[in-house]
């Protein structure tokens, strides 16, 4: 049977929660892939990747649950796999159907609340960095995309880790308005950070799943490790 393996950051400080969601999350693309085993793990969890890569076989690819092609993705994991041959894939946040599924959750989420979307406001809450640019310019340009697809009142972009915050970006905003936490996974950043930023801001708006747990992103990653594997 082909095999692939998600792997995201997880949480240094506490990695079995994480390793946990992540492993409830692979469980879900499995049922979705048909004769691909998904299996997880977390960069975090000591000894995790290496157990999962060791039952691994030489054809397996790897599925990044990361928003940018950055230090982790092209330098860290590859630095994990050690001499295991696993192609790792493009991680999901740069995959150039992420804005129209995005998209499609979103007028979802318009629809329930009865919400226009010329009258509501986006605010994205991304997570920055202060040593590359990589990560803001996928944020930002994956903001710009999503502006494009929905006619919004404002889209507005904040940072973790570099200006402008979020409570900046959700500064004025009014009860309709709507947050997405750009992260592929619900770590500590979006638990503390972001609802820290909003509550800074006086935003009174909802407070979205991240981009890594909208409705159409499960399918969306089957369907990119079922396509490696009909390539190779």
């Amino acid at each position: 049977m082909s095999h692939a393996i998600i792997v995201a950051h997880g949480q240094p400080s506490d990695p079995e929660p994480a390793e946990a969601a992540l492993a409830a999350f692979a469980a879900k693309v499995n049922a979705l892939t048909g004769h691909i085993a998904v299996d997880s793990a977390t960069l975090a969890a000591p000894g995790a990747l290496d157990a999962k890569l060791d039952r691994a076989p030489e054809n397996a690819v790897i599925y990044p649950l990361f928003m940018a092609k950055g230090w982790f993705v092209t330098s860290a994991l590859p630095k994990r796999l050690g001499h295991h041959p696993a192609r790792i894939l493009d991680p999901l946040g740069i995959d150039p159907d992420l804005p129209a599924l995005t998209a499609e959750a979103l007028r979802s989420e318009l629809s329930d609340k009865h919400w226009a979307a010329r009258s509501t406001d986006l605010v994205i809450a991304a997570h920055g960095s202060g040593r590359s640019r990589n990560p803001s310019t996928v944020a930002l340009q994956f903001a710009k995309q999503l502006a494009e697809l929905i006619a919004f009142k404002s889209v507005r972009v904040g940072f973790v880790e570099e200006p402008p915050s979020i409570s900046d970006a959700a500064n004025g905003t009014e009860g309709q308005a709507l947050c997405l936490p750009f992260f592929a996974c619900a770590g500590g950043h979006v638990q503390e950070d972001v609802p820290q930023e909003l509550d800074r801001a006086g935003f009174s708006g909802v407070v979205l799943p991240v981009v890594g747990e909208l409705p159409p992103i499960r399918q969306q990653i089957a369907k990119k490790i079922n396509a490696a594997f009909d390539s190779a």
